[in-house]
């Protein structure tokens, strides 16, 4: 009983960061909204390298999908990825293979994740993005599309995943020829 209950908390405690991130998420979007007026600059920093803006996007990223039907972008671009974030979560329960990096990235991107899934639910003018950072031209691209805390979670968290299930496959490969060689002796 007593590795089930550290199991529990072990699996249970990631999801503080899938709380942190939606509650920093709705915050700050919300004194966006309260002190910006859409579509205006309201701040800069280092010259015009950071901008806090106040912008909404009823599309998805870098604005795609925001011409398609109403019903439509509420089926695709709310209801769709909450069934993959409800998947998500059973996945993450089920496996118990997961590291704890592993655990704490995908926490951080179901955050991301549900916190732009509020805005499109309860936001009449969709997710509301307000960070604008000057990218110099690399990939052609004077500015990076804005963005808030949500979608820094998901690609943060999405990044550290990635390179976790990268780490792990280098050392499950790593770790039959160290088998091998304590056999051979």
């Amino acid at each position: 009983m007593k590795d089930n209950s550290k199991l529990s908390v072990k699996m249970l405690l990631p999801f503080a960061l899938s709380v942190l991130v939606i509650v920093l998420d709705q915050v700050t979007k919300a004194l966006i909204v309260k002190n910006i007026p859409p579509f205006t600059i309201g701040y800069q920093y280092m010259g015009d390298f950071l901008r806090i803006v106040h912008v909404s996007n009823t599309g998805v990223a870098f604005s795609m999908g925001d011409s398609m039907p109403l019903v439509l972008r509420r089926i695709l671009f709310g209801i769709v990825p909450l069934a993959v974030i409800a998947l998500v979560i059973v996945v993450y329960f089920r496996n118990k293979d997961f590291t704890g990096v592993q655990r704490w990235a995908i926490c951080g991107i179901i955050g991301g994740g549900i916190g732009n899934i509020i805005d499109r639910f309860f936001r009449a003018e969709g997710v509301i993005d307000f960070i604008d950072v000057k990218f110099y031209g690399i990939f052609g691209l004077k500015r990076w599309p804005t963005f808030n805390v949500a979608d820094s979670a998901v690609v943060v968290c999405g990044i550290m995943l990635v390179i976790s299930f990268i780490v792990a496959v280098i050392k499950g490969r790593k770790q039959p020829e160290a088998d091998g060689n304590k056999q051979g002796e």
